[in-house]
């Protein structure tokens, strides 16, 4: 039995919409769709959704049962709340700044790197060597987060590189006379 999938998801400040198997979550930020696996049931009993699987001695519903409340608790979250992640800059010389909507990265490479913002992603660089990406889908914070850390990713010497804020990178020690 899932933990998580117990758990209604309320949406109070969001309109949630089920059309057969798409959700449609729309608030005061924008809105967001999520296709449900037919592994699951969905149903909206007042001010919450539930979610239940369709066989409880399926492995497959019950993978899908947690995972399917989280995304429609993330969407909700999203278009009432937003998210936020945040990005840290460390090494001489490494900076981030705005270029009209897209980020433009000095990382120690001989040409800066600029990263195209998307549709619905908003950055912002309070420091040079800070970075803030906000928006309504946490999943794709999570994979604009990724590559612009896979550009410069942070190494176990110096320590430099791109790193998610209060990460902590294991260092090595260097060569010994």
């Amino acid at each position: 039995m899932s933990r998580i999938g117990k758990k209604p998801v309320p949406f109070s400040g969001a309109t949630v919409t089920l059309n057969g198997s798409l959700m449609n979550v729309k608030g005061p930020k924008g809105e967001l769709s999520f296709d449900i696996h037919n592994g699951v049931i969905v149903a909206l009993e007042g001010a919450e959704v539930i979610v239940k699987p369709r066989d409880e001695n399926s492995r497959m519903s019950l993978g899908l049962w947690g995972m399917t409340r989280t995304m429609i608790s993330n969407m909700v979250e999203g278009v009432t709340k937003g998210f936020e992640r945040n990005l840290e800059l460390v090494g001489v010389g490494y900076r981030a700044a705005m270029n009209g909507p897209d980020l433009e990265l000095s990382l120690g490479y001989s040409h800066p790197v600029i990263y195209k913002a998307p549709k619905g992603v908003v950055f912002a660089t309070p420091k040079p060597t800070e970075i803030k990406i906000a928006g309504i889908d946490k999943q794709q914070l999570g994979q604009i987060a990724a590559e612009i850390r896979a550009y410069r990713p942070p190494e176990p010497y110096k320590g430099k590189g791109v790193r998610y804020s209060g990460e902590t990178v294991r260092r090595k020690e260097g060569k010994k006379k």
